[in-house]
């Protein structure tokens, strides 16, 4: 795999730069106006928050910053912000870790079917989207067998990613 590919799939973990932060919060704005949602102050703030990050981030990590930085709220004001950011699909839940990430594919929240598979480094915490091929309709007809009704929005897979592999090959 090339640098260029793990770059993309698996950003380095850490802070985000300020540019790259406003060009997805401008991005998100555009997804609210579109679907005639509000893009409030707060859900902006919660927004900055995850998509600052390379990694999943938990509501109470979420509070913590905002504190930090002078935002004082209760913890349920932080996870209305947190449905309204997943209901307009521009965040998940990273469900093993009960912690939330920002999208990077948007163009699987408008294809319909289209669902990404979720990649999560165990070590790094890094996490990746990638295309699903036709795992989802596995899931489907594997459902439909056994008469069951999945509600399964995401499949998520932890390991290593390339970069952390290559670090323990160093060791």
């Amino acid at each position: 795999m090339t640098d260029a590919v793990i770059k993309s799939q698996f950003p380095a973990p850490g802070q985000q730069n300020a540019r790259r932060v406003a060009q997805a919060v401008e991005r998100v704005s555009r997804v609210f106006e579109q679907r005639k949602l509000r893009f409030t102050k707060l859900r902006q703030q919660v927004y900055e928050e995850i998509v600052g990050v390379h990694t999943s981030i938990g509501a109470y990590d979420i509070l913590e910053r905002l504190a930090v930085k002078g935002t004082r709220l209760a913890p349920i004001s932080v996870y209305r912000a947190i449905d309204a950011l997943m209901d307009a699909g521009v965040i998940h839940r990273l469900e093993s870790k009960n912690a939330f990430f920002a999208c990077r594919r948007p163009e699987h929240g408008f294809e319909k079917g289209k669902r990404p598979l979720v990649l999560a480094c165990e070590k790094c915490g890094s996490v990746a989207e990638v295309d699903s091929g036709d795992i989802f309709e596995t899931i489907g007809k594997m459902a439909a067998a056994a008469d069951f009704t999945p509600r399964v929005k995401f499949v998520e897979v932890s390991g290593l990613c390339p970069r952390c592999v290559g670090d323990n090959d160093q060791n």
